[in-house]
């Protein structure tokens, strides 16, 4: 059986990942990126859901499964709101189930705002949009559909945000969410 170098090499499908240790994972994604990363990526993310292994082991698997979310996208828009939108559910996941803490990936703060960043429309505006959307431009309907994908995570984000202008602004998108196409 090859390692994994050899089948992304070959343009294989990668074998056996879910033997491998977090330290192996770690190095392979630090020395490639695109699609070989993916499972990775969902390898990390399945680690993270096991409530067998301690917080600090499920939290250094959910950082592996953001650093290889993060490398494996391109720069085209879809893939830009795909990354996020995966980074977004698997931080709000984190934060609702192993907690917030202060690093800026589990604080529901640093997500927010990394969230309205890429969301940089207003949720009014996309609700209006929605109104008339079987008229727009498929483009249109495009950026509708990643503010859909980006805005998953909203309204359970916003059960841990303070009082304030980023809750609102989070509430007003899990409100507008489900008009979205």
């Amino acid at each position: 059986m090859g390692t994994m170098q050899e089948d992304v090499r070959r343009g294989r499908p990668i074998r056996d990942l879910g033997d491998w240790t977090i330290d192996r994972l770690e190095a392979f994604t630090a020395a490639h990126d695109g699609e070989a990363l993916e499972q990775v990526r969902v390898v990390a993310q399945s680690h993270v859901y096991r409530s067998g292994e301690p917080r600090p082991a499920r939290l250094r698997w959910a950082k592996l499964s953001l650093l290889a979310n993060e490398r494996l996208h391109g720069d085209d828009p879809w893939e830009q709101a795909r990354m996020a939108g995966q980074a977004f559910a698997l931080r709000t996941w984190v934060i609702e189930h192993l907690g917030p803490d202060a690093d800026p990936d589990w604080d529901p703060a640093v997500l927010a705002a990394d969230t309205l960043a890429a969301l940089p429309a207003d949720p009014d505006d996309a609700r209006a949009r929605c109104a008339g959307r079987r008229d727009l431009p498929v483009e249109h309907i495009g950026e509708l559909r990643r503010q859909k994908n980006l805005s998953a995570h909203a309204s359970r984000l916003a059960a841990f945000l303070r009082p304030g202008a980023a809750k609102d602004r989070i509430a007003a998108w899990a409100a507008v969410h489900n008009l979205l196409p």
